[in-house]
């Protein structure tokens, strides 16, 4: 067999990394050769992650094919959120905490998949199960994406396995889960520096929802004010991206990781919809969602179910 690729999600976040290294590691140890590769450069919260634990960013690729016909997906399964030419290679496994869309293969495969709050929780128990010894700081970046994903355990993603996996990786890391946490998530919030463009592409995805495309990014912050005061720059990057690249409805989502609530801006059709999925009404594009901060969780579902009807 040819090297195996792993990888999580364009786009990529803390944990489509973080996994994807931990997986590649795990695979190697069980005699694969694997590499973890990327789909994007790391944000902010993810290279001061990596950074911290002494790790190496997976060099980006835009293409499998050239290299290899054998590929390990985690984080992820929808095609649209994988790499261009996935349709063109065998997919051998999947590690995924996420819906099951879009998805098909030619070949058995294997395929993990749980309802927890993040993919990392998944890859910790398979390393328990395989009886395989996690390095400090493979362990570490694990910790990072479970503390991202579960935004500290407050997201309504997070199950007590997501809690025990994190302690237990904290403990292989030698790190302070709480202290650590805090200064990882605040490290992915600098936004001022960046681009309309860039913001919207921190962690965006695209989801098929009836007939339509819905394009939805989301940014943490520590200050809701930081982003809306740029509303008119992000309104005018959310049309151009529509217009070229086909997208029906584009959702951008800013989190106030501290208080734990969100606020929508919304650009494009239908907006009747939006509306109908969170129970509100749109001021200006946009509105005050409270209590929210899972896209996985609190976004996709109610905005499929909204189309649907």
């Amino acid at each position: 067999m040819s090297k195996v690729l792993v990888f999580g999600h364009q786009n990529p976040d803390t944990d489509a990394i973080g996994a994807a290294i931990a997986f590649a590691n795990l695979q190697q140890a069980l005699e694969v050769e694997a590499e973890a590769v990327a789909l994007g450069t790391p944000s902010e919260e993810t290279q001061f992650a990596l950074d911290h634990f002494g790790l190496k960013a997976p060099r980006v690729i835009e293409r499998v094919k050239p290299e290899t016909d054998a590929v390990m997906l985690v984080d992820h399964n929808e095609f649209q959120q994988s790499v261009a030419d996935i349709a063109e290679v065998n997919i051998l496994a999947v590690v995924d905490h996420h819906r099951i869309a879009n998805f098909e293969t030619a070949n058995p495969l294997f395929y993990r998949a749980e309802p927890v709050g993040c993919t990392s929780t998944i890859i910790y128990k398979m390393y328990q199960e395989y009886d395989v010894e996690i390095p400090e700081a493979i362990a570490g970046i694990m910790l990072s994406a479970i503390i991202s994903d579960t935004l500290l355990f407050k997201s309504p993603t997070c199950t007590p396995e997501d809690v025990k996996a994190a302690k237990k990786l904290a403990a292989i890391a030698k790190t302070d889960l709480e202290s650590y946490g805090l200064e990882m998530l605040k490290a992915g919030t600098n936004l001022g520096d960046k681009s309309a463009m860039e913001l919207l592409d921190l962690d965006a995805k695209s989801f098929p929802m009836a007939d339509k495309t819905v394009r939805i990014a989301q940014v943490n912050t520590v200050d809701l004010a930081d982003v809306f005061n740029r509303q008119s720059e992000l309104e005018a990057a959310m049309v151009a991206e529509n217009a070229a690249k086909g997208y029906d409805l584009f959702l951008l989502i800013a989190t106030d990781i501290l208080d734990s609530n969100s606020e929508l801006l919304a650009i494009g059709a239908p907006i009747d919809v939006v509306e109908t999925a969170f129970a509100t009404s749109l001021t200006n594009n946009r509105a005050f969602l409270p209590g929210v901060v899972s896209r996985k969780k609190q976004v996709v579902p109610q905005l499929t179910v909204a189309f649907e009807g």
